[in-house]
């Protein structure tokens, strides 16, 4: 026993030695069934992950390699290996594909975009933060913004995607800020602004964080990691990322079915990063802080709908007008009731959907007057 303690007191030595470190060295884990590419496909990504800053342990069948294997017949059991070496803080942190993540935990993917190069997170790309779309999303900037600092962006940007729903998350994401919780949003590059994201802007890798749905989230990914390859093999980026939830302590990182060596690579590279970044002490402090500014208060105002008024659903509409100015920043879901506020306030308006979404469209004369009101019942 003390000859084994020695041998590695003596390994350890030598490790630090050749990496210029002391420090305990993390743990990486990869489970390697599964993919659409093979075993191979694994272990070549293992290699060239191969780093003296970190070990990797790979969690699967038999293989002939280099590296530490703890042997699991199948998919299920490596998940059940995987999350015992986790809890047991054997393992700092895992990629594995496949995974089911609990209701409330999403992840946050990691993309260079082809615009002109820079590293842009998507939150988030699979798992649900919320079964409300709108919430979802509020859920996943905040899970964004904590993936971004364990980086080491300490201030990272936030841009929301032109998706359903998108000024109901600005909305939200408001109030978020009037009650002091600090962030800082993007500028799109089209001409008229704002933090709400046109397709150019997430090409160009505008934000540090693109806040969006899961599902179309986990398209951009494939679109970003597969669209040099037509789609049969994802060869740029980090893969899909970390669950990340309020509460949840495990640092799981996703992969594709489809991912190719180079991607899982960097996702063992992504996974060592958030590690070094201290992720699991980033989403402690980053939930403590939002939650000291009401942010309860807000997610449960997004699932409380706002009573119709009686008098707005009678509502007639006004004498017909030429109808050439518009209002944005409407919210979709929000559309007809906007009209109908308008409508009674003896406005004529109708409903439309500009380049950037959708508009109410009133009178030039009247722009002014119908933002007030529309701003005063809360649709802008």
């Amino acid at each position: 026993m003390s000859k084994n303690i020695i041998a590695e007191a003596l390994l350890e030595i030598a490790d630090g030695i050749e990496s210029g470190s002391f420090a305990k060295k993390p743990k990486i884990g990869l489970t390697i069934s599964g993919s659409e590419h093979g075993v191979e496909n694994m272990l070549e990504a293992a290699s060239l992950a191969k780093s003296p800053h970190y070990d990797i342990v790979l969690i699967g069948p038999k293989a002939d390699t280099e590296f530490e294997l703890v042997e699991a017949d199948d998919d299920e059991a490596a998940h059940k290996k995987m999350e015992e070496l986790l809890d047991s803080k054997y393992l700092d942190a895992c990629i594995t594909m496949h995974y089911n993540f609990p209701i409330g935990v999403s992840t946050i993917g990691r993309v260079v975009t082809p615009g002109i190069g820079k590293e842009m997170l998507i939150a988030t790309t699979t798992g649900s933060s919320s079964m409300n779309r709108v919430e979802s999303m509020v859920r996943n900037t905040v899970a964004g913004i904590t993936v971004a600092k364990a980086l080491g962006k300490e201030n990272p940007t936030v841009g929301i995607l032109n998706v359903d729903g998108a000024r109901q998350v600005e909305k939200a994401l408001n109030n978020l800020r009037a009650n002091g919780y600090e962030f800082e949003y993007t500028e799109s590059k089209r001409s008229d602004g704002g933090a709400v994201l046109r397709g150019n802007d997430v090409l160009q890798g505008v934000p540090d964080v693109c806040v969006t749905d899961s599902l179309t989230g986990n398209i951009l990914m494939k679109m970003f990691s597969a669209f040099t390859t037509g789609g049969s093999y994802e060869s740029v980026g980090y893969g899909y990322g970390p669950g990340i939830g309020e509460g949840y302590n495990r640092t799981v990182l996703i992969i594709s079915r489809a991912s190719g060596a180079p991607v899982i690579a960097n996702a063992i590279k992504y996974a060592y990063d958030l590690v070094l970044g201290n992720i699991k002490d980033k989403v402690q402090k980053e939930y403590t802080e939002v939650n000291s500014h009401c942010y309860d208060a807000v997610i449960d105002s997004l699932n409380t709908k706002k009573p119709a008024s009686e008098e707005a659903a009678e509502a007639e509409a006004p004498p017909k007008e030429v109808v050439t100015g518009s209002i944005s920043g409407i919210d979709i879901l929000d559309l007809d009731d906007a009209v109908q506020a308008l409508w009674k306030n003896k406005i004529y308006a109708e409903s439309g959907m500009g380049c950037t979404g959708p508009i109410v469209m009133v009178s030039e004369a009247n722009v002014l007057n119908a933002t007030e009101i529309l701003e005063k019942e809360d649709f802008l």
